[in-house]
């Protein structure tokens, strides 16, 4: 049983992806996060280094129980399914966020940002990014 733990966990280790920043900046791009809800693709790749350094398997559990998933750290209280109460508004299985195929989570980020708070729904994004210059965040990414 240990055994099938201890490699259940590499697996998951070994499966998990850290962009660069500008490989991050081009699959935003590509998935059209530039210019979305009037966010320049800098805000995002901002975003995402704060929420998670570009780690789609990133994980954090709140003080408050709920939990932040894959490369945006989007919350189960709201976003996703943990198999707790949740409202779920991205329709989609909290796990199903900590993947490399991250088609899910930029379509979760793109709910999350239609919502009333927007883009300043992400503490980091308003600590971090809100109000300053970034471009040096897509700086050098030949976009």
């Amino acid at each position: 049983m240990m055994r099938s733990l201890v490699f259940l966990l590499l697996v998951a280790v070994a499966s998990a992806r850290i962009y660069e920043r500008c490989e991050w900046a081009r699959v935003l791009k590509a998935h059209g996060m530039d210019g979305y809800r009037g966010h320049s693709l800098a805000n995002w790749v901002c975003l995402s280094k704060w929420e998670s350094s570009y780690d789609t398997m990133a994980t954090n559990h709140n003080t408050d129980g709920t939990s932040d998933y894959g490369i945006f750290q989007i919350n189960s209280r709201w976003w996703c399914d943990n198999g707790g109460t949740t409202a779920n508004a991205c329709n989609i299985k909290c796990n199903d966020l900590l993947s490399n195929d991250v088609s899910k989570a930029i379509n979760c980020a793109k709910r999350v940002v239609r919502d009333p708070n927007g883009i300043g729904a992400w503490v980091a994004w308003r600590h971090h990014c809100q109000n300053r210059d970034l471009s040096s965040y897509v700086s050098g990414c030949n976009l």
